[in-house]
């Protein structure tokens, strides 16, 4: 079995949240614990590289004990794809593939870190997401409706979001020396014109983003037991 390396990226501001969401209770746990464990309990992931910000190194090295696969924590960045590009500077320079995943998608599984990395290690770039079902409008600077949008194709991105390793410190770069903002590696992997296969989740993996989605997370997570 092929392996990778996996930088996880926690060093957002929870502006939406309120608070730090990823230090929220989440099953007897907090919801960073829940990501990273997936991750230390995926038998094709060999480190684990946690990005985040100065002020929160030492509350997040108190709740993540215990995992053996976790290196010293990352400095983050400003911005999400500068964070990105301290965590690929991070790496092992013989890892293959690497798996950037969001802190706060606490419901991803080892087998869709391990399907991600079989479709990176055949195409060399993957992503997993979900195909867009809700029917979909644009709306004009007042807030009304301006027209619609054809989902026939349409997919939200989601991550672990899977990679050689070359390819996507190529990407981040180009990136960096052009001084662009990426939300995404898939949008970074893109401006070189590579191809980026889909993964389809198959099962619950959204990011926690309002208060509201804790909940859901807590019984997504009792269910799967």
């Amino acid at each position: 079995m092929e392996t990778c390396d996996a930088v996880i990226v926690a060093a957002g501001s929870s502006r939406r949240m309120g608070f730090d969401k990823l230090l929220a209770p989440l099953a007897g746990q907090t919801v960073l614990w829940h990501t990273v464990d997936a991750f230390e309990r995926c038998a094709a992931v060999r480190a684990i590289h946690l990005v985040t910000s100065l002020e929160n190194h030492p509350r997040f090295a108190q709740v993540l004990t215990g995992f053996s696969k976790l290196q010293p924590l990352v400095a983050g960045g400003a911005h999400r794809h500068l964070s990105v590009a301290n965590g690929l500077a991070a790496l092992n320079p013989q890892t293959r593939y690497v798996a950037v995943h969001d802190g706060a998608r606490p419901l991803v599984t080892p087998a869709l870190i391990e399907r991600s990395l079989e479709a990176a290690c055949s195409h060399g770039a993957a992503c997993v997401a979900a195909p867009i079902t809700d029917t979909l409008k644009r709306a004009d600077a007042a807030g009304a409706i301006a027209g619609a949008v054809e989902r026939e194709n349409l997919w939200a991105m989601q991550t672990p979001q899977t990679f050689s390793t070359a390819l996507l410190q190529r990407a981040y770069a180009r990136v960096l020396e052009q001084e662009l903002a990426v939300t995404d590696e898939t949008s970074a992997v893109q401006l070189l014109g590579e191809r980026v296969q889909l993964v389809e989740a198959g099962d619950w993996n959204f990011k926690i983003t309002f208060p509201r989605d804790l909940p859901l997370a807590e019984w997504v997570l009792a269910s799967r037991r």
